[in-house]
């Protein structure tokens, strides 16, 4: 059987499972699938997060997460989405072989960073990709930016807010940044290292120490950040016609919604910081206007005069599966009582 939702999340991540969470608790009935990974899942430790300290890891995070959403009622199913096709009563959704029909979609796919050639250090033991979470553990130590762009310039000089010892290696590849920026970096403490990399150290935890050069020199690091681009994860929305924005993200407004009735995205695949509250404030707002969308009272006028009044039996308006799930949850008044029945 075909199992059918008021909304479906493509994609687990912090973004996804935040409106998933909301959706559920909002009382529709929510499914999320997600095929694993993700940038969070990456994080050797969690950055930036009220409440949430260095000591939990992405997955960590996201396995809490999962687990919440699933007490609160949705569905969680493990696949990779392959096909998303629009319907008379909304959209058929597979993933391997699961298959779901549901009212909304919610795209949460996030994105993938270019990563440069090896030899690198291991992603969170001094090679990050996020200098809004990141630049905090690298005060007074001496860090790297990898690239030629204009914005691996630009990183380079905001370093300099956390440390006095910045190098930007071009890896034996020509700047791209403009002049206007090449005037501004030459006045700045920021050293140029254009030939590429040989090898590294780690020390005995595993971080990076030092990147041994081409041309036989040997410089310490910490740890730093690679500026090579990022790859958004849109095929399914390009399917769906869903509209790009010119930096290749997903173009929504202030609750997620796109072009495509019924479609919204959400997270690192829309426009903004890419942060871990940050995604999980999209997800809020997009949840939100999920259930602005499908809240079946007050029921309008119109509907009124063609379907009649609301009447007792037509409320309230969850499914039976939410309504268990919330009258027997910790957070429902009545939970206690229900449990001492038994």
């Amino acid at each position: 059987m075909t199992d059918h939702y008021e909304v479906t999340v493509v994609g687990g991540g912090p973004a996804g499972l935040t409106t998933a969470l909301y959706t559920t608790r909002l009382g529709h009935d929510t499914a999320v699938i997600n095929r694993g990974g993700g940038r969070a899942a990456m994080m050797l430790d969690t950055h930036n997060v009220i409440g949430i300290t260095e000591d939990t890891s992405g997955n960590e995070l996201l396995s809490r997460a999962t687990e919440q959403i699933q007490e609160y009622g949705a569905d969680y199913h493990r696949g990779t989405v392959t096909d998303i096709q629009s319907t008379d009563e909304g959209f058929a959704v597979t993933a391997g072989d699961t298959e779901v029909t549901t009212e909304h979609v919610v795209l949460a796919t996030g994105f993938s960073d270019k990563r440069p050639d090896p030899p690198l250090p291991r992603t969170g033991k001094g090679l990050h990709y996020c200098l809004h979470c990141d630049a905090y553990m690298f005060v007074d130590e001496p860090v790297y930016v990898m690239g030629t762009s204009e914005s691996a310039a630009h990183v380079a000089m905001i370093m300099l807010n956390f440390t006095p010892d910045v190098d930007l290696l071009t890896r034996g590849e020509d700047p791209e940044w403009s002049d206007e920026t090449d005037t501004q970096l030459r006045n700045h403490p920021v050293e140029v290292v254009h030939e590429d990399i040989t090898g590294l150290e780690k020390d005995d935890d595993g971080w990076l120490s030092a990147f041994e050069f081409e041309d036989g020199t040997v410089r310490e690091y910490r740890g730093g950040f690679p500026m090579y681009g990022s790859e958004y994860n849109t095929d399914l929305a390009e399917s769906l016609g869903v509209e790009l924005n010119d930096d290749g993200t997903i173009g929504v407004d202030d609750h997620g919604r796109t072009n495509v009735d019924g479609v919204y995205a959400v997270g690192d695949v829309t426009p903004g910081h890419n942060q871990i509250p940050v995604a999980m404030g999209e997800g809020a707002r997009c949840g939100i206007g999920n259930h602005y969308d499908l809240r079946a009272f007050p029921r309008s006028l119109d509907d009124i005069e063609s379907e009649g009044p609301v009447t007792e039996a037509d409320v309230p308006a969850v499914s039976e599966k939410l309504k268990e799930a919330a009258t027997t949850h910790e957070g429902h008044p009545g939970a206690g009582e229900a449990a001492g029945d038994d």
